[in-house]
């Protein structure tokens, strides 16, 4: 596991916030033996960096961050290359991804990133659904699991202040939420993952 805040990588350079991006958009890569040894040392060299701390080492494991990156991406293309979409879909969809992050607090509703695409429902959920393979409500239960998980496992908050921080005002729906995705309330999951 790899643990870092998403401003420490975006601060390397100007495409780094979309080749995060891209990157994300996968929560599983499945790696076999020889994508793995190649990985390792790309790894390995992050963590020398992180211990040793030496003179700009920061630089060094971003630099290091983004090679894993990128070397997923190609594993991504590698194992879906039927990619027949546009560059219209890919820009929609990064868009998409871009105002998730940062609203996922405030809106949960598909209509609400349409209007703010400028999309109807039916043309963001086609355009997730052919890129990802996935509709755009998961897309959000996902983005929103994934910040309950941040909030778990980075704070000492209460579940309920977790619950509202994310805009959640019914806290015991949240829980529901979280556990019907997670198979985890959110008190087992801090206790179990931390």
């Amino acid at each position: 596991m790899v643990q870092f805040k998403t401003e420490y990588f975006l601060s390397h350079n100007d495409s780094s916030k979309q080749l995060l991006r891209k990157v994300g958009n996968q929560n599983y890569y499945p790696l076999n033996a020889d994508i793995f040894k190649k990985l390792v040392p790309i790894l390995s060299s992050i963590l020398l960096e992180y211990n040793g701390k030496q003179a700009e080492y920061h630089e060094v494991i971003r630099a290091n961050l983004s090679i894993l990156f990128i070397e997923l991406l190609r594993l991504q293309e590698d194992t879906n290359p039927d990619h027949n979409h546009t560059p219209y879909q890919q820009e929609k969809l990064e868009k998409f991804l871009e105002l998730l992050e940062g609203n996922i607090t405030q809106y949960k509703q598909v209509s609400q990133y349409a209007d703010l695409l400028h999309l109807s429902v039916y043309q963001l959920n086609a355009i997730t659904k052919a890129l990802l393979n996935k509709n755009a409500s998961q897309l959000i239960n996902e983005y929103s699991i994934l910040e309950a998980k941040r909030n778990l496992l980075a704070t000492v908050n209460q579940v309920s202040q977790i619950a509202y921080h994310l805009g959640y005002e019914d806290v015991s729906y949240f829980i529901r939420f979280f556990k019907k995705h997670t198979g985890y309330t959110p008190d087992a999951y801090r206790h179990n993952f931390n």
